[in-house]
Order: structure tokens, then C-alpha cells, then sequence
């Protein structure tokens, strides 16, 4: 399927953006946090890339409808790539099929040129996340060596041990997510998970006060947040950061990627 874009996707390099690569329609709401904290604090541009559109083909076009309402109900901007089986099965068997989408992805990297990356983590769990870490990666490595930006992986499926930063959303913000999951409807009618994400952004905020403070450390005072990783792309490579620590709600969020 062809990319379908939003009409406000004009390029401006005066307004930073962030991409986030979305193995699924509705991954852009669960780990938003931080986008929507980007957008509504810091004016950023957020551009959610559909990187698959879901396994059953017969769902996929009532799951872009789905998925540019929640895009437009948060305000992000939205690129459907609808690739098919992005999986490491897909890396090492179909390396033809796997260099197309590498090629698109890093066209839109070129073209985008972001301040920062969301992506999962490489050890999400579900193939479609795992391969969409490596679709990235594999796509970043395409661009010149002069091409950088800050990369924060998420999680959902799958913990990360070595996360570095924890980010409080607001009340307010926390409801705007999960309203934009309800507009996934045929998603959450097989399970109503987004019922169920203040409930994980509670629970992160007790895991990552000792994953991220420091064991035996004070917990921050938030009630909402989600965790992340930040990383930066610089020279051909990853290249490991200190991280943002807690990140409240009273703290600009662009400080981090300054």
C-alpha cells in the first residue's frame, strides 16, 4: 500500500519534529506521553509513521480510518507506509522486501530530518515490534554520516532493564490518551486495554522510581508516566546517554533533547 499522508505534512525547518515509528495503529497513543507532552508544551511537530496497518488485511483500511482519527484527535501529523511482515523472519529470508522498506523508511528520514525517534525497544516482545526496531536502525544506517538525532526507544510488551528516563503526564493528558485509543474500536472490543493504561502508567511510575532513581532512592511525586530510553544517533551509530532521570510535568520537555 502506498504512503498516505496527512495534508499539514509541509516540511518546515523552523518547527522540530519527532517521528514515531508505530508498529501498530494504537501504539502511537500507549507511549505517547511524550509526544503529546512535545506537541502541547513545546510546539513540536509529531508525526506518527504507520509502520504495518495489523496482520489481517481485511481490517487494514477500517484501522487507518481508526488511526488517522486518533492521529487527528491528538494533532499528530500521520505516513501510513502499511508495510507487510516486518519481523526478523522478514530480515534474514525476504532480504528484497526487507530493503524496500528499509529504503522507503529512510526516505522519510531524509526528508522529515527529526530532532528525535520513537521506536521499541529491540526485546518488545512481538515480532512486529522487534522489527520495526530493526527496520529503523537498518534505515538510519542508509543516511550520511552527518545525520543525527536523539533516539528514545519505548516499551510495552517487553521491559527494559537499562531504561534512563521517566516522564509524568498530567491528568488532563493521561484521559486525551486513552480517548484517543477509544477512537481504535475495533481493537479494543477484542480487549479494552485502553481502560487499562492509566492503570500501566501508575505501575510504571513505581517500577521506574527504582529502575531509573536508583534503588533505595526517592520516588518522584507523579502519579502518571511512562518510561523510555534515550539514546543518540551520531555517526553511523548508537551512542549511549546519561538520560533525562524524572522528567515532571512542571519541566519543558524539550530541555532533554537540547
Amino acid at each position: 500500500m502506498p504512503k498516505s499522508k496527512s495534508p499539514a505534512q509541509k516540511i518546515s525547518s523552523g518547527i522540530p519534529r519527532a517521528l514515531i515509528f508505530s508498529p501498530h495503529p494504537d501504539d502511537e497513543c500507549i507511549i505517547g506521553a511524550l509526544p503529546l507532552r512535545l506537541l502541547r508544551e513545546s510546539k513540536w511537530r509529531i508525526v506518527n509513521i504507520a509502520v504495518t496497518l495489523g496482520s489481517k488485511r481485511e481490517r487494514q483500511p477500517a484501522r487507518l480510518r481508526e488511526l488517522q482519527n486518533a492521529c487527528n484527535f491528538l494533532g499528530f501529523d500521520l505516513i501510513a507506509t502499511a508495510f507487510e511482515k516486518v519481523n526478523l523472519e522478514t530480515r534474514m529470508k525476504n532480504p528484497a522486501q526487507w530493503r524496500w522498506a528499509v529504503k522507503t523508511v529512510s526516505e522519510i528520514l531524509a526528508e522529515q530530518k527529526p530532532r528525535a525517534i520513537f521506536l521499541p525497544n529491540k526485546e518488545d516482545v512481538h515480532p512486529a515490534h522487534i522489527g520495526t526496531h530493526f527496520l529503523v536502525l537498518d534505515a538510519l544506517k542508509r543516511l550520511p554520516g552527518k545525520f543525527d538525532c536523539l533516539i528514545v526507544e519505548t516499551e510495552f510488551w517487553g521491559q527494559m532493564e537499562n531504561a534512563n528516563l521517566l516522564v509524568e503526564s498530567k491528568a488532563d493528558d493521561v484521559a486525551d490518551l486513552v480517548a484517543a485509543l477509544s477512537f481504535h474500536a475495533g481493537e479494543i472490543k477484542r480487549n479494552p486495554y485502553h481502560a487499562r493504561l492509566p492503570g500501566w502508567m501508575l505501575d510504571n511510575v513505581r517500577r521506574g522510581a527504582e529502575l531509573i532513581g536508583g534503588r533505595g532512592g526517592a520516588a518522584p511525586d507523579f502519579v502518571f508516566g511512562t518510561i523510555y530510553r534515550l539514546q543518540k544517533w551520531r555517526g553511523g551509530k548508537l551512542q549511549q546517554l546519561p538520560g533525562g532521570g524524572f522528567l515532571s510535568a512542571k519541566q519543558n520537555p524539550a530541555k532533554l533533547f537540547c
